[in-house]
């Protein structure tokens, strides 16, 4: 029973709260009574309901990408395995964010042990949760005492910090309520030494890589963020004046739109769907540092040709070239050691990347009444949306965030988002995490955030309206609807998107009245089908800055996005240009 005394859920609660963290997303459940009555209670963190413990894992994920932690508080069982995902995706992306949950007490695990009972949302085993949490945390932990919970709550919350990953503290459910000391002084974290002898070899290496190579590139990752690494980032690629890339997961990792920018980004490299020109001359590139990058299957092309001129320096550790000797290090110490070796450098580098004069979508203008009045294509929507970057408007203040979707691809194509304003999960990829996640951006971050879903990952999350709704949250939702699984059809069955293709009854969706959903939802609703009707849809944006909008943009369904379609014939070998040629008599691909 809960005190009016200090107890183990304000000791995690002030813990929390010194971190910077003022948001928990949060649904309800018995066993965790004892933390959420503290939390309502407990003066400088909100609890924020929301309607499924995956979208409140989604947006304690969105929150951690803008304020370095973020928590979720959910039940027993049944909301642990739900929210579970989530937690998986801020594991691959490191994402610091505290699950936190309460199992059976004291009291009823003697009650266990004396009957057999099966306790409600338990499998029987009551370390299952626990031990389900070990795969995607740093830290799985029950606190079953309340005298040693808060040791265990200060070493779980230190990895979390120090290695940008989720925890699991599950407590039994008269621990939370149970007093206990409270802090004497702010949690420590401290930094594991890197290899001194590792760290001047892996120096060496680079910086002759770099010095021999005619064409280096600098690719920047994801964890150059998540270590608040930017400035020095930008201050290293001054003094070398080497062109960059991102992954796509990264994009937007530094502005590109400042001088340093506008000068060296090549473009966002995805692979096969990046940019043609982003692409063909990262291809041709002799070094590559990637910073941070946390490389997955989009990067195939890369791993496979041009390994043994990657060197890859991550938080945890380097590799260089084809070698499997891993080297440990740190990535911030390395870029202050690389800064200062270059800074006392007489070498200079003299690399540049042509660029277009319309270079990536700003060669797709817009002018012609036909373009304008047209069905909407991805094509369209994202030179129409480049267009708004590229002038004086809002749209380059606010936030874009993207799930697993066509849309995910043709947006890292964009040129000119400002720094920290392009949200994705492009390495985890699960769909639906686009919508739940702006909620915790929306909460985190003052800008109005763009979300571009399609209709796939948009059913699965689309409750989170009424939670934006209910915090009054800005957001604007565009469903990119086709009614089909687009990307998942263009690897099953390329030939699907020709005049006479048929796709896969797997890949198709049910038929949504969006309309009535937004006003059942109370969000204000548009539907958009051609570039017209997109200009006249952000200009409403521009003019009510205050509301969420649920906004239905009609694609054909045979649409294949251009980055998907250069993605897909890469890896299946399959092109849509030949399918009419492979028909036989019968008309039969």
């Amino acid at each position: 029973m809960s005190t009016n005394n200090f107890t183990v859920a304000d000791y995690l609660l002030t813990r929390l709260k010194e971190q910077g963290l003022e948001k928990i997303f949060q649904v309800p459940g018995d066993y965790v009574q004892e933390f959420m009555s503290a939390l309502d209670k407990f003066d400088g963190i909100d609890a924020v309901g929301d309607i499924t413990e995956l979208g409140a894992g989604y947006a304690a994920e969105g929150y951690a990408r803008y304020r370095g932690i973020g928590a979720v508080s959910v039940q027993y069982g049944v909301g642990t395995l739900s929210v579970i995902n989530a937690i998986a995706g801020a594991y691959v992306e490191r994402n610091p964010v505290v699950v936190i949950t309460a199992s059976p007490s004291i009291d009823d695990r003697k009650i266990i042990a004396d009957t057999g009972a099966l306790f409600h949302h338990s499998t029987g085993n009551y370390n299952s949760n626990q031990v389900i949490f070990e795969s995607v945390t740093v830290a799985s932990e029950i606190l079953s005492d309340p005298e040693m919970a808060p040791t265990i709550i200060d070493a779980a919350l230190a990895c979390a910090i120090k290695e940008k990953r989720p925890i699991y503290l599950e407590a039994w459910q008269n621990v939370w309520g149970a007093e206990c000391k409270a802090p004497m002084q702010p949690l420590v974290i401290t930094d594991s030494p890197a290899n001194l002898g590792m760290q001047k070899t892996l120096l060496q290496q680079t910086i002759q890589k770099l010095e021999s190579a005619k064409q280096p590139i600098i690719m920047l990752g994801i964890e150059i963020a998540r270590l608040g690494l930017q400035d020095k980032v930008e201050s290293l690629l001054h003094l070398l004046n080497i062109p960059y890339t991102t992954s796509t997961l990264a994009k937007s990792v530094i502005s590109e739109r400042s001088e340093i920018s506008h000068k060296l980004f090549v473009g966002t490299y995805a692979g096969e769907a990046s940019l043609p020109e982003t692409f063909d001359y990262v291809s041709q590139c002799d070094a590559v540092l990637a910073l941070g990058v946390i490389f997955t299957d989009d990067y195939i092309t890369m791993l496979t040709n041009q390994g043994s001129d990657l060197i890859r320096v991550n938080m945890d550790g380097a590799l260089v070239g084809n070698s499997d000797h891993f080297i440990h290090t740190s990535l911030a110490v390395f870029i202050n050691e690389l800064i200062a070796h270059f800074l006392c450098s007489s070498v200079g580098f003299n690399v540049t990347f042509s660029k277009p004069d319309n270079f990536g979508l700003n060669a797709l203008p817009l002018t012609k009444h036909s373009d304008l009045c047209c069905q909407i294509s991805y094509e369209s929507f994202f030179a129409f949306y480049q267009q708004e970057l590229n002038e004086s408007s809002p749209l380059k203040r606010y936030n874009l965030i993207l799930g697993e979707s066509s849309s995910l691809y043709m947006a890292a194509r964009l040129i000119g988002i400002e720094k920290n304003h392009f949200v994705s999960d492009a390495a985890w990829g699960s769909l639906g995490h686009e919508t739940g996640c702006s909620l915790g951006v929306s909460l985190a971050n003052d800008n109005r955030s763009i979300v571009i879903a399609g209709d796939g990952g948009f059913m699965m999350m689309c409750q989170t309206l009424s939670t934006l709704r209910r915090n009054h949250c800005n957001t604007a939702v565009f469903v990119m609807s086709n009614e089909v699984y687009a990307i998942e059809q263009s690897f099953v069955d390329i030939c699907a998107f020709t005049p006479e293709g048929k796709f896969a009854p797997f890949d198709e969706l049910p038929s949504w009245d969006y309309e009535a959903l937004a006003q059942a939802y109370g969000v204000k609703y548009l539907n958009v089908n051609s570039v017209a009707n997109l200009q006249d849809a952000f200009n409403i944006l521009y003019e009510n800055t205050s509301a969420p909008y649920l906004i239905k943009v009609d694609i054909a369904r045979d649409d294949l996005a251009p980055a998907i379609q250069t993605l897909a014939e890469s890896v299946t070998g399959q092109k849509r240009d030949e399918c009419l040629c492979h028909k036989d008599n019968k008309g039969n691909i």
